[in-house]
């Protein structure tokens, strides 16, 4: 036989065996286990299937060497920095799904780029300017170290923007909520129509404590469970307000016009507070930049006028 029968064949045989494999591994073909086929008839519904698993095998080769690595140096950066409930309401208030290993897994790929780029600036001041290995080392560690806390500031200025966002909607909203009570709504339908007719952050939150109530839980439930994954005092008040008012019988749309004046008159209290803020960081350049420099101005003509002898 010669070299390309001999080749030819072997690739028959191999392709052979790889359709085989294929076709024995479809679902058709795959014959459930005992386990698999009494578990349904032990549960009170049914066993969903296995592609709507929320956690999958990682896609390709690195992904699934690299993935239990990061969970591994996740697990580690949890252990040193602690705060899994802290996280988890800060990624509440960011309107992200409360999910502290993915956080601690960013972390983890946050740190491995900046200890790249750390190591990456010590090799180059060991090339440049003939640094030891000790300064390649330090720079890598600080690289990580900033590449994690990086992470969890940019985490707590995103929840920070998004309540931002949320008490500049907030009397707007209230306002509607408001008209569309006095119009004769109920609450439920008044959170039906502000939702059609409004967007943004605090909308969605209202569509979620909507389908919230309209999936079997009351009205007061729902809104406690807004105030809780905000965190906002204002917004805590407002729901209180609500709650009382649905409960007690007040009328509703005073109290919802009474929360958004009150909300207005906080957001001017905060903004005359940082007008003062700012106009004490204002005095530093000029007593230390602005001053020096005009009575320079000021004196340096007259000392043309003395002598000065020793």
């Amino acid at each position: 036989m010669s070299g390309v029968a001999r080749s030819g064949a072997i690739l028959g045989f191999l392709m052979g065996c790889g359709l085989l494999l294929i076709w024995v591994g479809l679902p058709r073909h795959r014959r459930p286990g005992l386990a698999g086929r009494v578990v349904p008839y032990l549960r009170d519904t049914p066993r969903p299937s296995r592609l709507l698993d929320i956690e999958r095998a990682p896609k390709g080769a690195l992904a699934a060497v690299t993935a239990p690595i990061v969970k591994d140096l996740g697990a580690l950066v949890e252990r040193i920095m602690g705060g899994a409930d802290s996280v988890r309401r800060r990624q509440l208030r960011a309107g992200v799904a409360a999910d502290v290993d993915r956080f601690r897994a960013e972390q983890v790929l946050w740190g491995a780029l900046g200890a790249a780029v750390g190591g990456l600036l010590g090799t180059t001041a060991l090339l440049v300017r003939d640094a030891g290995a000790v300064t390649v080392v330090m720079m890598t560690l600080i690289g990580a170290g900033v590449g994690i806390t990086g992470a969890d500031y940019i985490l707590s200025r995103r929840a920070q923007r998004r309540e931002a966002r949320m008490l500049m909607e907030f009397p707007t909203v209230a306002e509607l909520l408001a008209l569309a009570v006095a119009a004769g709504e109920g609450a439920v339908g008044a959170l039906d129509r502000v939702c059609r007719l409004s967007s943004g952050e605090l909308a969605g939150e209202l569509r979620r404590c909507l389908a919230d109530a309209r999936a079997g839980a009351n009205l007061p439930t729902a809104l406690q469970g807004l105030a809780d994954r905000t965190g906002l005092p204002s917004l805590r008040r407002f729901v209180d307000g609500v709650v009382i008012a649905v409960q007690r019988g007040t009328p509703l749309a005073e109290v919802l016009r009474a929360q958004a004046q009150d909300v207005r008159e906080e957001g001017r209290r905060g903004l005359m507070e940082a007008g003062g803020r700012k106009e004490i960081a204002m005095m530093v350049p000029v007593v230390f930049l602005i001053l020096p420099v005009t009575v320079l101005f000021a004196v340096f003509p007259g000392f043309s006028y003395f002598q000065f002898t020793l």
